[in-house]
């Protein structure tokens, strides 16, 4: 079975997540996120798009209940035993005719449990099945983010592989830079940005390359549709490299064609606002301190009220629809930045007057003694004439 991990950090990794629910005072845990199942058991797949849980107990007890398709994928991409299957039906209802019996043999009944609500995976609608089906039967706990506080601090073979993602993002930038010409189709970009990933044994992203042009540079979310760079115009592109799941996240906009001095202002004020909130993003801080670092410089500069409510936030092992992670960098954000844990900060300053966008970021890793950039590509203002 292809484990990207060595069974030695799996069962550690485990063995965290229970001393994680004891101290929470559960007996086990119900895993809905995808992200959870593959961070402790090495488990890879996209079906959590069904009704899919992985339970842990106190004992260490691990059990899956998936269905019949992931059966196989469970076993050659995790270390799980314990593999059941409900079945697909007009009326099915996992939780009550699987789930609870399931439940029921590993001697749960009237005790507390954790949930991942919080979780893709669970749509409402089976949410609530699941609360129905368990009502009366175990106490509920909100455990959505119990994993993930786990995730969010990279262990050493954690942080190669964002390093290798890293390279990734930075074989796609390169990628990026030779081609945006005016004339040059998006499409063309685009492929081979993604190509410069898959070809360094990368994978896909968390969710899609984000490429716009013109107007569509303003935006900063994919939208289907490609154009043909005009003469003069401006290029965003928000991506990742990707390897082994693990995120490394790059955002460039690019001037095509002649130099706008405004556009290059706007970026000098875009790249001061990640150098200060690079700087902010120290160990044993609060990350509200990178925000407020983000919000000063862009007042600063002059585009305060073009500001987000949020500068960043953490990667990790993600998976569709997106790559954002635990925690984020918003104002007044208590949370601590640890050592190992790994941001993307992506301040932009924009006019909407003008049409015109300045974006940069950039992927950081929080050492002992700070924030170290892991890109090797130079933080520039980019023209393609």
């Amino acid at each position: 079975m292809p484990l990207h991990f060595s069974e030695d950090e799996l069962a550690e990794r485990r063995r965290r997540a229970i001393a994680a629910m004891a101290a929470e005072g559960l007996d086990g845990l119900l895993m809905f996120r995808q992200e959870s199942m593959y961070y402790l058991t090495g488990y890879d797949t996209f079906g959590y798009v069904f009704f899919q849980c992985l339970y842990l107990g106190a004992d260490g007890t691990l059990t899956l209940l998936t269905r019949s398709p992931d059966l196989r994928q469970a076993r050659y991409t995790s270390m799980i035993e314990d593999i059941l299957v409900w079945a697909d039906a007009p009326d099915a209802d996992p939780a009550r005719t699987d789930l609870v019996p399931i439940l029921e043999e590993r001697g749960c009944r009237g005790k507390k449990l954790g949930v991942e609500w919080e979780a893709y995976g669970l749509t409402a609608r089976s949410g609530r099945r699941l609360a129905a089906a368990l009502d009366g039967f175990s106490e509920l706990l909100d455990a959505s983010e119990l994993v993930s506080r786990l995730r969010a601090i990279k262990s050493a073979a954690e942080i190669e592989y964002v390093r290798k993602a890293a390279d990734l993002a930075d074989a796609a930038l390169a990628e990026a830079v030779r081609l945006a010409r005016p004339g040059a189709f998006e499409g063309d970009i685009l492929a081979a940005m993604q190509g410069a990933v898959f070809k360094g044994d990368g994978d896909y992203p968390g969710n899609e390359f984000i490429i716009g042009s013109g107007g569509g540079a303003m935006i900063g979310r994919y939208q289907a549709g490609r154009r043909i760079l005009d003469d003069d115009d401006q290029l965003a592109i928000e991506f990742a490299g990707v390897y082994r799941h693990y995120h490394s996240c790059l955002f460039r906009t690019l001037k095509i064609g002649k130099e706008n001095p405004k556009h290059r202002v706007m970026y000098a004020v875009a790249r001061d606002a990640l150098l200060a909130c690079a700087d902010a993003l120290k160990p044993g801080r609060p990350i509200a301190e990178v925000f407020a670092a983000y919000e000063r410089e862009m007042e600063a500069g002059g585009y305060g009220a073009a500001s987000y409510n949020a500068c960043g936030y953490a990667l990790g092992t993600t998976f569709a629809p997106n790559w954002m992670d635990w925690p984020m960098l918003y104002r007044g954000n208590p949370e601590p930045a640890l050592p190992g844990m790994v941001f993307f900060i992506h301040p932009g300053a924009r006019d909407d007057g003008d049409g015109l966008a300045a974006v940069v970021g950039e992927t950081y890793l929080v050492t002992e003694g700070g924030a170290e950039r892991l890109s090797n590509r130079a933080i520039e203002y980019l023209i393609a004439p």
